[in-house]
């Protein structure tokens, strides 16, 4: 395998590194754009297992930062379902025809999202109980994490609708792609082939910048209140919804 990358491929995935950071350090939503950022600067399915490692980076500082607000039991209501997803994607990678998939989960995301804005708006506490919620929410998550890194819409609808507070929504968030990344490794390793030594070397390198954006991630998450990150949320989710089916 043969990489090379331009210097303008190199701001890209940076500036990518950099928003990866700051997303896996609370600001959730943020992953449509690094996906999008990673895939100009090494192609798309070179990118999903490149950034792998970034991720692991990412998921790690977000466990340990955030470890205490944790919510292990929608991780174990959701988890099994994300799990069952990522092994469809794995099948459905090489085959799967993009423009179909990219058209499916928007309209799945936009409908999901006008669910949780009448919620929003009607100010109800209530929240979904019944399996099929969060067994739909969870496999499209786990498809779309394999074949695009792009689960982060789903489990912001997930967890909205569960009504986690801030933190706890970071914490739980946290420990769910740090397992799930962690059994999508072997199959970017030996499955797919998209890691190798060369890839590493390329994540080395962008390091410095993850950390920034952690650093910077954790400072802009204080600044915002309670109310202020559910409404970003969705307006990012929304955004990242438009991005993929343009990406």
């Amino acid at each position: 395998m043969n990489i090379e990358v331009s210097i303008i491929g190199w701001v890209l995935a940076a500036t990518a590194s950099f928003l990866l950071g700051i997303s896996k350090a609370g600001l959730k939503g943020l992953s449509i754009f690094n996906v999008t950022l990673m895939a100009l600067a090494f192609g798309a399915k070179q990118s999903t297992g490149l950034i792998m490692p970034l991720l692991l980076v990412g998921d790690v500082f977000a466990v340990i930062y955030y470890n205490r607000h944790t919510q292990w039991k929608y991780i174990r209501k959701f988890l099994p379902w994300m799990l069952t997803g990522i092994l469809i994607g794995v099948f459905l990678g090489k085959d799967l025809p993009e423009k179909q998939f990219k058209i499916g989960m928007v309209v799945v995301i936009m409908i999901s999202l006008a669910i949780l804005i009448y919620w929003e708006r009607r100010k109800s506490k209530s929240v979904p109980t019944h399996w099929a919620f969060a067994g739909g929410t969870g496999v499209f998550a786990g498809i779309c994490t394999m074949i695009g890194n792009l689960a982060g819409a789903f489990t912001n609808l997930f967890f909205l609708a569960m009504r986690l507070p801030k933190n706890e929504f970071v914490g739980t968030a946290a420990w769910l792609f740090l397992i799930t990344n962690l059994f999508k490794l072997p199959f970017h390793l030996f499955v797919w082939e998209t890691i190798s030594l060369e890839t590493l070397v390329i994540n080395l390198k962008l390091v410095p910048a993850i950390l920034f954006g952690l650093f910077t991630g954790v400072k802009l998450v204080k600044l915002i209140n309670e109310k202020q990150y559910r409404i970003f949320i969705l307006v990012v989710t929304a955004f990242g919804a438009i991005a993929i089916l343009l990406r």
